[in-house]
């Protein structure tokens, strides 16, 4: 009997080998067909960790060397014009990372998790046809090592959901050129066994749908199930509830559905009718989406309640999404605190949880191995001590957040602003950087070395020093108003501050992939959030004597080191963030009391926390912007508070910046002219902005003309006492050689719109 499910795996490999070698044929260093080679040895050592852990429905289809939503468009042949003439290998990288000739197609966030996807482009004109070989290959590269995989693919209706149009008008118009394509491949799939399972994802789902998108699932999943008699679809969802969809498809011809009931505990509202269906249910119990070992005592629990609606004979155990969200695998995790890697579960360790869960829910105790009931007692072992620990609970930090009395900043936005001026004596169109400066081979081999202990603090700091001046005497050379100490002690925005909060952890291993070959080492909160000592304040203080201007202090805004972190999940999100509000606000003040007169909070992340679901939108937007305010509370008037917002769409959520009540707040702009920042005029926005006037994301030196002309459409919306001067964000991925004569040119620009405005 086949009880237990995994929704899909990481591919990047345990020690990031598909990176590896990525890099390595991008390089020039290897051929394509090593690529193939070690691509294949990943996908057999992770469906063989999968088969000996005891998992019944183990994935195909879900590796790829770039991106699923790639691979499908490649797949119908959805390719855009300026890559037609590309073949092969060369056509996939190049439509995901460009060439000389063509730029990348767009990547964005898939739904609100860190990873990015390949956003297809579909046009009324292209023809689309299938080739499935892809899927074929791989299903039977499992079968020949004795695995009867199930194959996953993204579902018609999240693909064209989640594609754009060349022409801007609606996807969904173009739905009839995508189905045909799904029957298609649904009639080759069935040709590879006398049973087989499809899983098709429909994350899409779970958005807020109109009845547009909502009246096409029934034809749908009517039309493709019908397909063969021998293929049993699975539709699934995750990351929230899709009740709508659920609604729908339990009145198809669907075998089984797939719900995420720990991100997603509306599916609970669903559960009579998927019993009164007689669908199976894969049940999402266990979280793929973060890195916490299971309470396997409560997800018995939540079992237990599932099953008195559903029939256990309708029930299979599943993670509650692709494990690809959480890194590999603790065991090279070696230097790691060995209390907190107890409490812990990377993707192979959920592998043995969802195994175990499986066997204790529909056989009992009584059939565990003692190697399982050892694995048992361990994870009841492990949950008491996190439970219990002083590692995780901290009396005085839950005193202050209970007692915590000042929400906000002293003075309405007016007042300050007037007396900022005053004391600041700043001109119009004032200009400034986001807050890095390169991080050059020098500086990144300084902390290393650091980090490692072959580089002593004396030294070190020398050469962090030695940095700060070179890049304050750069800035002064290229005529900027106000300054930034360049962060070269920084080796990321969240995870600089974690490494100095108490309740942050860090992991040697931790990898998970962000998009392509690209990887990230998420921290993890595990504790309550205080802050021992000064985190800036000596780094900002000596930029500060080396220059007359005046130095902007840098930090990271709450709610952008909780999004980007793994975060606990024994308190709400909301008593995370103000936690860390409290933290951000202690250095505020100490930077302030050290002279430092204008301080940057930023919250590049802000809006990617946002809810999948309407309905949870204003209780996320509620905390989020209190705990902003609670960070900047300690903020004399005077202080001038800036924050930064990396993304270019506000429509939605300008009322929710103004609510903010940052002083200054800087955007990206560049791409858009003065489009975006229309909607502040519209709105009455009171505050000063900083739109910015080049795109750091390109290589490319902006010239004066250029920025003049950029200034000038900036001009036409926003009066020049509300204007800032900046790149668009920070230069940390630049060289110096882009740098210079880029800021360089913007301060000329500058200089000329003045004099032609006589300002």
């Amino acid at each position: 009997m086949q009880k237990n499910y995994i929704l899909g795996f990481p591919r990047i490999g345990e020690q990031r080998e598909l990176k590896a070698i990525l890099e390595s044929f991008w390089s020039g260093k290897t051929n394509f067909k090593e690529v193939k080679k070690i691509a294949s040895e990943l996908k057999k050592r992770h469906w063989l960790y999968q088969k000996e852990a005891g998992i019944d429905y183990i994935s195909s289809n879900d590796f790829s060397l770039y991106d699923n939503m790639l691979d499908t468009a490649i797949m119908f042949g959805a390719i855009p014009k300026r890559f037609q003439h590309l073949n092969g290998e060369q056509r996939y990288f190049a439509m995901a990372r460009g060439d000389k000739d063509s730029v990348a197609m767009e990547m964005t966030k898939w739904f609100n998790t860190n990873y990015h996807y390949i956003v297809p482009e579909l046009s009324l004109d292209d023809e689309y046809k299938l080739d499935a070989t892809k899927i074929v290959d791989e299903y039977n590269e499992a079968k020949e090592l004795g695995i009867k995989t199930k194959v996953n693919i993204i579902g018609p209706i999240t693909f064209v959901g989640l594609s754009k149009r060349v022409d801007s008008k609606d996807t969904f118009e173009l739905y009839h050129k995508i189905l045909p394509l799904y029957e298609q491949l649904l009639k080759e799939i069935s040709n590879l066994d006398d049973e087989i399972v499809v899983q098709i994802d429909e994350p899409f789902f779970v958005k807020d749908n109109d009845t547009k998108v909502l009246s096409l699932i029934k034809p749908t999943y009517d039309l493709l199930a019908n397909v063969s008699q021998n293929i049993k679809i699975i539709v699934s969802t995750y990351f929230e509830h899709s009740n709508e969809a659920t609604n729908i498809l339990i009145n198809t011809p669907i075998w089984a559905l797939g719900l995420d009931f720990i991100h997603g505990d509306g599916n609970l509202d669903s559960l009579e009718k998927i019993s009164n269906s007689s669908k199976i249910l894969i049940a999402g119990i266990v979280d793929g989406r973060n890195i916490w070992k299971n309470n396997i005592d409560k997800t018995l629990d939540l079992l237990e309640h599932i099953g008195r609606y559903v029939d256990n004979e309708q029930i299979i155990i599943s993670s509650s999404c692709s494990l690809l969200h959480v890194p590999f695998s603790l065991k090279y995790e070696q230097n790691m605190d060995s209390e907190l890697k107890n409490w812990l579960s990377y993707a192979v360790e959920k592998l043995d949880e969802i195994s175990l869960i499986s066997k204790l829910f529909f056989e009992g105790k009584d059939a565990l191995s003692e190697e399982e009931k050892k694995l048992l007692e361990n994870n009841t072992e492990a949950n008491n001590s996190r439970k219990n620990s002083k590692l995780v609970h901290d009396k005085e930090v839950a005193l202050r957040v209970e007692n915590l009395s000042k929400l906000e900043r002293d003075g309405a936005y007016e007042d300050r602003i007037k007396l900022q001026k005053e004391l600041l004596a700043y001109d119009d169109l004032t200009t400034t950087t986001i807050g890095s400066f390169p991080q050059t081979p020098q500086i990144r081999e300084a902390r290393r070395d650091f980090k490692k202990g072959t580089l002593t603090k004396e030294l070190y700091e020398k050469k962090m020093k030695d940095y700060i001046d070179e890049c304050v005497k750069v800035q002064e050379d290229c005529g900027i108003d106000v300054l930034v100490h360049g962060e070269p002690e920084r080796n990321d925005m969240v995870e600089y501050f974690g490494e100095q909060l108490k309740g942050y952890g860090f992991s040697e291993n931790g990898w998970v992939q962000s998009y392509g070959s690209r990887c990230v080492k998420p921290p993890f909160i595990y504790g309550d959030i205080s802050r021992p000592k000064p985190m800036t304040v000596e780094w900002i203080t000596y930029a500060q004597s080396k220059t007359n201007k005046i130095m902007k202090g840098m930090l990271t805004g709450p709610v952008t080191i909780l999004n980007w972190s793994f975060v606990r999940d024994d308190k709400t999100r909301d008593e995370v963030s103000k936690q860390i509000a409290l933290a951000i606000s202690d250095e505020i003040d100490d930077l302030q009391n050290a002279g430092i007169k204008i301080i940057q909070v930023d919250e590049a992340a802000f809006k990617e926390g946002y809810p999948l679901r309407k309905e949870k939108i204003k209780l996320y937007e509620d905390w989020a912007v209190r705990d902003f305010k609670i960070s900047v509370s300690s903020a004399k008037q005077e202080t001038q508070i800036h924050t930064h917002m990396c993304y270019s769409e506000f429509n939605d959520i300008i009322k929710t910046i103004e609510a903010m009540d940052a002083d200054v707040i800087s955007i990206e702009t560049a791409r858009s002219g003065n489009e975006l920042l229309k909607i502040f005029k519209e709105v009455g926005y009171k505050q000063e902005v900083g739109p910015g006037v080049y795109d750091i994301h390109s290589p490319r030196i902006p010239s004066v003309e250029e920025i003049v002309k950029q200034i000038e459409l900036l001009l036409e919306v926003l009066p020049k006492e509300q204007l800032w001067i900046n790149p668009d964000c920070g230069l940390k991925t630049r060289k110096y050689e882009e740098v210079i004569p880029s800021l360089k040119n913007m301060v000329e620009a500058v200089k000329i719109i003045k004099s032609n405005q006589k300002l």
